[in-house]
């Protein structure tokens, strides 16, 4: 058994691994780490591809398409080692980008999860959306990193170098504790597709885990190969998922609340796509709603089995406010009092 197994999950994406995958094969080292792809029940030949091009790569082919969440479960059951590395197929990794992680992962045994450095591969020199430097929350649930705000991504000047702990680590590239993953259930299947990972995050929080971010380690992401930005279905499973992860986590005295007032948000999110033309995305935000209404029942299970605490590194105000009316534009910019402490 490899110490390491890198897992590259794939849904029709034979491009991405016809450029890619020989460029993670050449830089991953062979005595550390195997290398595995899962298919997602493809349709453009991805499998005879592999099959032809990588005979000598694993191949794990799923049934369906579980989407991400699930498509990694079943895949991460058949697989042995003592760390995972989720893996985007449309990432372009650089010499020595697992030994920086496990090094920092083997010093503490309290760290569930740890992400890399990860920048745009389109420019190099700025964070990619999905992750950047480590992922953070706010206080009603909205997503942010080091690096990027919104849409606002930072040019990398090494300031955001220091391995630290966060809230959240992105499944582009997550390194996660191969025993913690299968004891507790790995990502939530329900979930299909995005936040599962902050999900999991923060269960692994609530269980007294840490998170971290890695710089030392830096990898190139292409983003949106699954899903464009522009996608009603991105903006249905990430408003339906967001809700679900906050009632799934939050502290007895702060769920009703904050998700009351995260709807009412929601609601001006809503209006505002339907103002500039995105009736699309205004329905996708109404039918996420209701999905999420039908969901509580199964939800309020879920949140049951979870030993719900306060946990760090959660911002304690309202991110968009702070981006869009005080115009805070990057990480450095926020107050560090107003981040949470375990």
């Amino acid at each position: 058994m490899k110490k390491v197994a890198v897992v590259i999950l794939n849904y029709n994406g034979r491009k991405f691994l016809e450029q890619f995958l020989p460029n993670v094969i050449e830089n991953t080292d062979g005595e550390l780490a195997d290398i595995v792809v899962a298919d997602n029940a493809s349709t453009d030949g991805s499998v005879d591809f592999m099959r032809e091009r990588f005979p000598d790569i694993r191949l794990i082919v799923n049934d369906f398409n579980g989407g991400f969440a699930t498509g990694y479960n079943l895949a991460l059951r058949q697989i042995e080692a003592e760390y995972f590395v989720l893996l985007n197929s449309d990432i372009e990794v650089t010499p020595h980008w697992i030994e920086p992680v496990i090094e920092l992962m083997d010093s503490d045994p309290k760290i569930a999860a740890c992400q890399p450095k990860i920048l745009s591969y389109f420019e190099k020199d700025k964070f990619e959306y999905a992750g950047a430097a480590g992922g953070f929350i706010d206080k009603y649930g909205y997503p942010f990193c080091r690096g990027r705000l919104f849409q606002h991504l930072e040019e990398d000047h090494g300031q955001y170098d220091e391995a630290m702990e966060v809230f959240w680590a992105t499944g582009a590239c997550m390194f996660v504790r191969a025993d913690l993953y299968l004891q507790k259930d790995g990502l939530d299947d329900s979930f299909f597709a995005h936040m599962e990972e902050i999900d999991f995050c923060w269960r692994m929080k609530n269980l007294g885990y840490k998170i971290y971010c890695c710089p030392q380690s830096r990898i190139y992401h292409i983003g949106g190969g699954t899903l464009p930005k522009s996608s009603s279905r991105k903006t249905y499973l990430n408003f339906r998922n967001n809700l679900s992860l906050l009632y799934k986590n939050l502290p007895s005295n702060r769920v009703f609340w904050t998700i009351a007032y995260r709807i009412f948000l929601d609601w001006v999110a809503a209006f505002k796509f339907l103002c500039s033309g995105g009736l699309k995305d205004f329905w996708a935000v109404i039918r996420a709603h209701f999905a999420f209404y039908r969901r509580i029942p199964s939800l309020r299970k879920k949140r049951g089995e979870i030993l719900i605490r306060q946990v760090g590194q959660m911002y304690q105000r309202n991110i968009v406010f702070e981006n869009f009316l005080r115009g805070k534009k990057t990480f450095v910019e926020l107050d560090p009092e107003q981040f949470t402490h375990a």
